[in-house]
């Protein structure tokens, strides 16, 4: 009895299954093609399921949604194709960080993250994951390149300061509060 009520919805549901089993398929790159061909397949794809998405009746907002999203993270879809021992999916991604939260709690033995990792993400999370991918020698440590490691700093910095007014903040609101509507109307010029 069920069957026969929604027999007419399956040819819809089956066209979509095939359409995202064959985007999975080409995302997994299976036969290791290259970027520019499997992203011209994927737009073939993309525009197949644009073209005929009225066939699919009740389905076919799914598929403009799914069109949708796609053309979002459009961007960085490809990305691993190109740049090698970039995780495919978000999981691997997870994973890294996972990884250098791991590591952060073993070192410091907080169960959270330490206010540093935060501050000093950029530098520690990238440097616990390539220390666990191999071996750095000193002279890969040696400063080569001033102006860059100067701009790093300065950024690091600039967090750090946030990071103290926010502590400040949170001690004592009234007097930083207070503070801050002091310096604001004190006139930044000479009279």
């Amino acid at each position: 009895m069920g069957l026969k009520e929604t027999e007419a919805l399956w040819p819809a549901i089956q066209q979509a299954y095939d359409w995202l089993h064959q985007a999975a398929q080409l995302l997994a790159n299976a036969d290791q093609q290259e970027e520019a061909s499997l992203k011209q397949q994927y737009e073939q794809l993309l525009s197949t399921m644009s073209e005929q998405q009225e066939r699919l009746g009740y389905l076919a907002p799914a598929v403009e949604h799914f069109c949708k999203v796609t053309a979002s993270y459009w961007s960085g879809l490809f990305a691993c194709y190109s740049v090698k021992e970039l995780p495919r999916t978000n999981n691997g991604l997870e994973q890294y960080f996972g990884a250098a939260r791991h590591a952060e709690r073993r070192v410091t033995g907080r169960k959270r993250a330490s206010p540093a990792l935060v501050i000093r993400g950029s530098v520690r999370v990238v440097a616990a994951g390539a220390s666990r991918l191999l071996a750095v020698s000193a002279a890969q440590l040696r400063l080569t390149d001033e102006k860059a490691w100067r701009t790093l700093r300065q950024q690091l910095d600039y967090r750090h300061e946030a990071r103290r007014m926010q502590l400040r903040f949170r001690r004592d609101p009234d007097a930083y509060l207070a503070a801050l509507e002091h310096r604001l109307l004190t006139p930044s010029l000479p009279s």
